[in-house]
């Protein structure tokens, strides 16, 4: 039971990991068009996300890497029963990588405009379906001994749209921020003020969701049950405050730590209400997914702890070095000497 225990809030840990770092560069993608005013500034841009976007998603692939090995049966009945779904996030993801790549391979007008378009959609469409995804997780999938009985029109009802809606707000804020703090001069003003604006609508949208919450879910029973519990939520939404408290003052790297506070308590909060479920059935409790019941052998889960302990503090530091090497501001001086040196 313990380790079972001890995966499960590694397997929280990993997709809260995951959404803290690459919530800024879906943030940033699903901004790029719209707060850029010349080529310049979505040069500059793309440059505060290259070096670093491609690592962020090594936390993804070792969250589903960690479901598959510590919950087999979850993983399987969660990829067969939101196939659709993943598939479209699979999708975008590669959509964005080849966007950021491509963009520069030529200087055609339409070539650019293409996948511009593509590094939009693929932060938006990610940034939405796991939001819907983990909504619908909240809320319990329509499943019994017969199987699944939803479909992906399905899994679009207004609490997983809501819970989307939340997400990219999240990450709207986390990346406009996150501009703010690597660029500078006018983009930088820009990207603070805008911050500042969807703070507000975030505002309104988590305050929604967490009463929404209370009646389209479960979530709530284990801080009822056991209050101390109810830090995690509590912190949630002292960081959310302190956002808006840092970026008011210009202070955007502390805002940018409090939105990354955010989203890991965020995360946390939903994880610590579905224990010890990971995949909750809407139909029948009984045929929910549970750590106990979907979990890899005792054996198989000590092996990856030690793993886990061997491996994950290499990711780490490697992930520290990159952003240590790549701490600098963006400038247009930067993006002028690229220029020059083609």
């Amino acid at each position: 039971m313990a380790f079972q225990i001890i995966w499960f809030i590694l397997w929280g840990v990993l997709w809260a990991v995951y959404f803290m770092l690459d919530g800024f560069d879906f943030g940033a993608g699903m901004l790029y068009n719209f707060i850029s005013k010349d080529e310049t500034e979505k040069r500059i841009i793309t440059r505060t996300i290259g070096p670093v976007w491609n690592g962020n998603e090594v936390w993804l692939l070792t969250a589903g890497g960690a479901t598959f090995a510590a919950f087999p049966t979850t993983y399987a009945l969660m990829f067969s029963y939101l196939y659709s779904a993943l598939l479209l996030v699979l999708f975008s993801l590669i959509i964005r990588g080849v966007s950021l790549e491509f963009r520069e391979k030529s200087a055609s007008p339409s070539w650019k405009k293409g996948w511009d378009l593509g590094i939009f959609l693929g932060s938006f469409l990610p940034a939405l379906l796991f939001g819907v995804a983990f909504g619908n997780i909240f809320r319990g999938l329509p499943m019994d001994a017969d199987g699944y009985h939803g479909s992906l029109i399905s899994l679009l009802n207004p609490y997983g749209l809501l819970t989307g809606a939340l997400f990219v707000l999240l990450f709207l804020v986390h990346g406009a921020i996150w501009l703010a703090v690597k660029t500078s001069n006018e983009l930088a003003e820009k990207a603070g003020v805008l911050a500042r604006k969807l703070w507000v609508v975030l505002l309104v949208v988590a305050v929604s969701f967490l009463a929404y919450t209370y009646f389209a879910t479960n979530l709530y029973a284990n801080y009822f049950s056991n209050l101390v519990l109810l830090i995690v939520p509590v912190i949630a939404v002292l960081s959310l405050l302190a956002i808006r408290l840092f970026a008011g003052r210009g202070q955007y790297l502390a805002s940018f730590f409090a939105s990354c506070l955010t989203i890991l308590m965020v995360t946390f909060t939903g994880v610590i209400g579905l224990y010890p479920n990971l995949i909750p059935s809407s139909m029948d409790p009984n045929h929910s997914l549970t750590i106990f019941n979907s979990s890899s052998s005792v054996y198989t889960l000590k092996i990856m702890t030690v793993v886990a302990l061997l491996f994950v503090p290499i990711v780490i530091a490697y992930q520290i070095w990159t952003y240590r090497i790549f701490r600098q501001k963006t400038t247009s001086l930067d993006i002028a000497a690229e220029k020059e040196s083609y």
